[in-house]
């Protein structure tokens, strides 16, 4: 599932928010990945520093199944 946060509320509760006012992309929310179970636990997190860099398949595929489990 993919979800957005047009409001802004959870990127800064996160940590997912470039909060650094000299960046061009003050306010902007950072590439962040999460993984939360059923029962709204985060089981999974990470957040990218650089907008251009991808968190690799695998590492997402392997926390989704020790989320699982």
């Amino acid at each position: 599932m993919l979800l957005s946060d047009f409001r802004r509320q959870m990127l800064t509760a996160y940590g997912a928010m470039q909060t650094d006012e000299q960046s061009p992309v003050y306010r902007y929310a950072k590439r962040a990945y999460f993984i939360v179970d059923k029962t709204g636990t985060v089981k999974f997190m990470k957040i990218m520093d650089n907008p251009l860099d991808l968190l690799d398949a695998d590492e997402v595929l392997k926390a989704a199944k020790a989320a699982g489990s």
